[in-house]
């Protein structure tokens, strides 16, 4: 399934979530290598693969900034994964995603973000998880959202429990997470209006 009308913009009160843009560069890496530390724990890691047609042998090379925005851009355009950056005025305070995108008879999707500390504990997150909820279920139609974290991220757990996501369960050693295999606890919301 394709997605013709991206890019988009999606607004609620004082945020807007927008894709990245090759002039967001410098706002960008600066918040990023300001939170570097703060997000270590949390941010995903390539596991090394030594078979398979994905093997990874010394290639955890992440992607310059503007292949990061071609391949945003491709997955967005081909509806499988929807990555912005959150803006509150004129500062950049964060990044979410819905990826995982699967239509058909399953209709889900996954929810991964994270904020700048300065604007953390203030509730902008919680509202980038929900403008964010809204379009998947309201403009794409899925039936299922999740959003998977760590148990001991108790910041993030409050961000999915505000937003209406519940507990469903745990998944052992689910995602490469700060250089290990991480268990998750996993949060869910289902659109009502998908029958």
């Amino acid at each position: 399934m394709s997605s013709p009308n991206w890019p988009i913009l999606l607004s609620d009160g004082e945020l807007e979530l927008r894709p990245l843009r090759l002039r967001d560069r410098m706002k960008w890496n600066r918040v990023r290598s300001h939170n570097r530390d703060w997000l270590r724990q949390w941010e995903a890691t390539l596991p090394t693969v030594t078979t398979g047609p994905s093997a990874t042998i010394g290639q955890h090379e992440l992607p310059s900034f503007f292949a990061m925005i071609r391949i945003f851009n491709r997955e967005a355009r081909h509806g499988r994964s929807y990555s912005f950056v959150i803006w509150r005025g004129s500062d950049l305070i964060g990044q979410i995603t819905m990826g995982g995108v699967i239509y058909g008879a399953m209709r889900g999707a996954h929810i991964g973000y994270w904020i700048d500390r300065d604007h953390a504990n203030r509730g902008f997150t919680t509202q980038a998880v929900e403008i964010l909820t809204r379009f998947g279920f309201d403009q794409l139609g899925l039936h299922r959202i999740e959003i998977n974290l760590r148990p001991e991220n108790a910041p993030s757990r409050r961000v999915a429990e505000k937003a209406g996501y519940i507990l469903e369960g745990s998944r052992a050693r689910y995602l490469h997470i700060d250089g290990q295999w991480r268990d998750h606890i996993t949060f869910v919301k289902e659109n009502a209006s998908v029958e």
